[in-house]
């Protein structure tokens, strides 16, 4: 089984294509989490809204995020601030249950994801560790990926 190359590349034959499904799954979602939600005109919901939260407040003790204007007791504003970094696609007020609903509608390749995230605080990075089944071949997938934030 083919897949498209991601980054796209156009070769002589048209876009350049990788037989290897997980790298081609590993890339897919690389972008998918980089790519800020809403940047994307031809699908805005396309990415991660986590990117998006930058440069709002973050509360390293408690792990959450607050609006610059938010008095700092959680309350959700547009369902996001408030949210925690750290913790598990089972856990609803996590940014980890964002990423799995946004992996299971755009990654189709994947069934029975869950997401983790946990931040650290010495280095300033978030870890996030996806752990699905590749539908195609029935086989274990996993995928880690670090994002510095916050310097």
């Amino acid at each position: 089984m083919e897949n498209l190359h991601i980054p796209l590349k156009i070769t002589p034959k048209g876009l350049q294509r990788d037989t290897d499904l997980k790298e081609s799954i590993d890339s897919f979602l690389e972008v998918l989490i980089t790519t800020q939600q809403f940047q994307t005109p031809a699908d805005p919901l396309f990415g991660f809204v986590f990117n998006n939260m930058k440069f709002e407040i973050f509360d390293e003790r408690s792990g959450v995020i607050y609006d610059s204007g938010d008095t700092g007791e959680g309350v959700a504003v547009d369902g996001l601030y408030g949210m925690k970094v750290s913790g598990d696609a089972k856990d609803i007020g996590t940014f980890a249950s964002l990423l799995k609903k946004d992996i299971e509608r755009e990654e189709q390749r994947l069934r029975d994801v869950n997401v983790t995230m946990s931040y650290t605080m010495k280095v300033r990075q978030v870890t996030i560790h996806v752990e699905a089944i590749i539908d195609a071949t029935d086989e274990p997938y996993k995928f880690d990926y670090i994002m510095k934030v916050w310097k």
